[in-house]
């Protein structure tokens, strides 16, 4: 771990030297050097902000006013936005296909604690900045992008304060409708780009976690991701289900540019790599190049099989 930390702290240094610049400091509150997750349980623990690119507020993108998060318990809030909650599809996934797909997160308990970790540090970061908007990406594939997104998705879900919307944005390889064994046919890639309503193509679970999923790849995916109804069509379903967070489950970025056009509308990314398949100037590069558009929330290791002795608490 400190060799990766040490690594990308050399890179970013160089780099914003010879820019002729002095980099930003870091919150000297955040703890040092990027976090890894159990080789057992795929789902990463915290990020570290000092891992990553330092935090950076982007241009507002083209979109409609986006309204005001709240935090409101989902049977506070107001009752037509209750009706929408209630009028999607609702899904239960079946435990034995989330146990088999690792997704620690659904169950809870002990099992999840570090994806529980991960998500209060994604939480304290995300409301500190007033970010609502959270895509995860990686360099290549293989590193556990949707397996992330889910364990994170249901930690979410278990928090009554937030309403959460997981949305699949790999089209070239979607794979969240397959993890979760849901079987109607979603086609999110037609809300975003303002040909259907969002009830038509995401599935509830619960009453304040919500997926937007395709049923097979689409045509023409940059494009999709950099048109001018993108913005629209987000801002409308965080306005229609008064959503606190966004997860976007985005393709791996060194194989095109369906990162990089839809970075402009979202407030952060966090950054996977997986141990001993990511390389290190892959890493590099895909954090330059994001941080130049938007927030790199952190970088994280993901199927780390040799944790150091201290990791954990050991209470169980």
């Amino acid at each position: 771990m400190e060799r990766i930390q040490m690594a990308l702290e050399k890179a970013r240094a160089k780099r914003t030297g010879s820019a002729g610049t002095k980099p930003a400091a870091h919150d000297p509150a955040e703890p040092a050097g990027p976090t890894a997750a159990n080789a057992d349980a795929p789902a990463p623990a915290a990020p570290s902000q000092t891992a990553a690119t330092p935090a950076r507020t982007p241009p507002a993108p083209p979109d409609a006013p986006r309204p005001a998060a709240s935090s409101a318990n989902v049977a506070e809030i107001a009752p037509e936005i209750r009706a929408r909650w209630e009028a999607l599809p609702a899904f239960t996934p079946k435990p034995a296909l989330m146990a088999s797909n690792r997704i620690i997160g659904y169950a809870g308990g002990r099992d999840a604690g570090p994806v529980d970790m991960m998500r209060t540090r994604i939480l304290q970061e995300m409301r500190k900045n007033g970010w609502r908007r959270l895509a995860v990406t990686s360099p290549n594939p293989g590193c556990g992008k949707t397996t992330t997104c889910l364990n994170l998705a249901f930690s979410l879900g278990r928090q009554a304060n937030q309403r959460t919307v997981l949305a699949d944005l790999d089209m070239r390889r979607p794979g969240l409708a397959r993890m979760l064994g849901l079987q109607p046919p979603h086609r999110f890639a037609q809300v975003i780009a303002g040909k259907a309503p969002a009830r038509d193509h995401m599935a509830r679970y619960g009453t304040n976690l919500a997926f937007g999923t395709l049923d097979a790849p689409a045509r023409n995916p940059a494009e999709l991701l950099q048109g001018a109804e993108i913005g629209p069509a987000l801002a409308q379903i965080e306005t229609d289900y008064a959503v606190t967070m966004m997860v976007f489950d985005m393709p791996p970025m060194m194989m095109s540019d369906d990162m990089m056009a839809f970075a402009p509308h979202v407030d952060c990314v966090l950054l996977l790599a997986g141990a001993e398949t990511t390389a290190l100037d892959d890493l590099d590069r895909c954090e330059r190049e994001l941080a130049g558009v938007t927030n790199v929330l952190g970088v994280v290791l993901n199927k780390c099989r040799y944790m150091e002795p201290g990791y954990g608490y050991g209470y169980y």
